[in-house]
């Protein structure tokens, strides 16, 4: 974009050309999570009247997926080349405000402008033999599947690197130090998704973490923090990432690194130092590539087309692409109660799918929406096509849309979709409303209990429906 707006540009990379989404991200991730779903398929196949015999070859589907991934990488270098930019392979060392030196060739370049891209990687634990331990990295290329695999972490990454592992029929558990999957999502959607997980055979163990690994035979030996040993054919960890800023100079020319390890940039993405800017993960401000590409266009329109334009972070939708699937965007139930008075609409049911077998898994749909039919304030979708659902209602989110205006639209029948259009409001009694009255039972919501930890939660509500 900035070269289409006549600036002279090059792009440093010293790997592939991509970043982390293409190259060992999302996309090799979706297609293994693809992969992984057609055990699930095979499952219910028979309540649909087909026989199957299936037999999976892990070297096939590494393969598949490295044709994909390199034509992908030249589809970018075209599309960065067609308008005139440069990409040298190389490893580029910030030296001063408008200057950087290439390691491999030794050549200087200066430039009006700098922008920082350069992603982050996988935080490894500092345990003794952390190095027996693979990360997201390596988990597409193994040799071989293992038999079994420990995944510890409890974020996107863990739940959907146990999803593609699980459905490829390796023994899969994951170990995490909270008490629930994925911190920051709304209970329902965390409780559904430990649910899905569980009956898919995955372990789970809590508030535990690893303390060491060591080599036994072909396999690794994991001490556990409560004093457990045991052995898996693979470790992976899936604990956080670090933005990529050790050894690129930054200092030299002013550019402040916050306390959590990211660049320091302001709405433009302009950091410390005028000349230089960042976008993506290395900023820790969303670390979703739609987001890396939405801030790298807005830098381009703001310092090239004379258009300030600064990315809006805070109604971002996203995506797990665990089993089952998870879509969410806005305020979870918590923390949309702290904004005020706020209605609850849930609803849990069996996906078409699955009605004629015996799967008893639960889709989830939860709306929060301001009170009597009032702005919608966020959605959450658990279960088939979510994150596809997910981003159709990004759309009129961001034109606040109301519940009102949801139940407008005509209801497409028979589809999962079509479902916030039909559940209606279920008014909760809080506890501290229950003074006199018979001992407090978990609420009734849709087709589930309430967690006692959501009723504890429930205690800090002003009025939650």
């Amino acid at each position: 974009m900035a070269a289409g707006f006549g600036a002279k540009v090059v792009v440093i990379e010293e790997f592939r050309v991509g970043g982390t989404c293409v190259i060992r991200g999302c996309v090799p991730k979706k297609l293994y999570v693809y992969a992984s779903r057609f055990s699930d398929l095979f499952d219910v196949a028979g309540s649909f009247g087909w026989q199957v015999d299936a037999r999976f070859d892990w070297p096939t589907l590494v393969a598949n997926k490295e044709t994909e991934i390199t034509r992908l990488e030249a589809a970018y270098v075209s599309a960065l080349e067609a308008p005139g930019v440069d990409i040298i392979r190389d490893r580029a060392v910030v030296t001063g405000a408008n200057s950087i030196k290439l390691i491999k060739s030794g050549q200087e370049l200066e430039a009006e402008h700098i922008l920082i891209a350069t992603g982050g990687h996988p935080r490894v634990p500092d345990i003794p033999g952390a190095e027996l331990g693979i990360t997201s990295n390596e988990a597409f290329d193994l040799a071989a599947l293992p038999h079994s695999i420990l995944i510890e972490g409890g974020g996107y990454i863990a739940v959907e690197f146990a999803t593609i592992f699980a459905g490829l029929g390796v023994n899969t558990t994951i170990i995490y130090r909270g008490d629930c999957l994925l911190r920051g999502f709304d209970m329902d959607m965390r409780r559904g998704l430990e649910s899905g997980l569980q009956n898919r055979g995955i372990k789970l163990i809590y508030q535990t973490t690893i303390r060491s690994l060591e080599r036994q035979g072909d396999d690794v030996s994991v001490a556990f923090s409560d004093g457990v040993t045991a052995p898996f054919g693979a470790v992976m960890f899936a604990t956080g990432r670090v933005a990529n800023v050790e050894g690129l100079g930054l200092e030299t020319a002013g550019v402040e690194i916050n306390d959590a390890g990211n660049i320091t940039v302001d709405v433009y993405s302009q950091t410390t130092c005028p000349s230089i800017y960042a976008v993506g993960d290395v900023t820790g401000r969303a670390a979703l590539t739609p987001v890396a590409i939405r801030e790298g266009w807005y830098f381009a329109e703001t310092v090239y087309n004379d258009n300030p334009l600064a990315v809006d972070h805070s109604m971002i939708p996203t995506a797990v692409f665990a089993e089952p699937e998870l879509g969410v965007i806005g305020l979870t139930e918590q923390e949309a109660a702290t904004h005020g008075d706020v209605d609850i609409y849930v609803s849990r049911f069996r996906p078409m799918m699955n009605t004629l077998s015996t799967r008893t898994d639960r889709m989830i749909l939860k709306l929060i929406t301001e009170p009597n039919g009032g702005k919608v304030l966020g959605c959450h979708i658990l279960g088939p096509g979510a994150a596809e659902m997910i981003q159709l209602v990004a759309i009129p989110l961001s034109v606040q849309a109301t519940k009102a205006d949801f139940d407008r639209a005509m209801a497409l029948h028979p589809s999962a979709a079509e479902e916030p259009g039909y559940i209606q409001v279920t008014k909760l009694l809080l506890p501290e409303r229950h003074q006199g009255l018979a001992p407090i039972v978990p609420w009734q919501v849709g087709q589930g209990l309430l967690s006692p930890c959501q009723m504890d939660r429930g205690k800090r509500f002003g009025r939650t429906a």
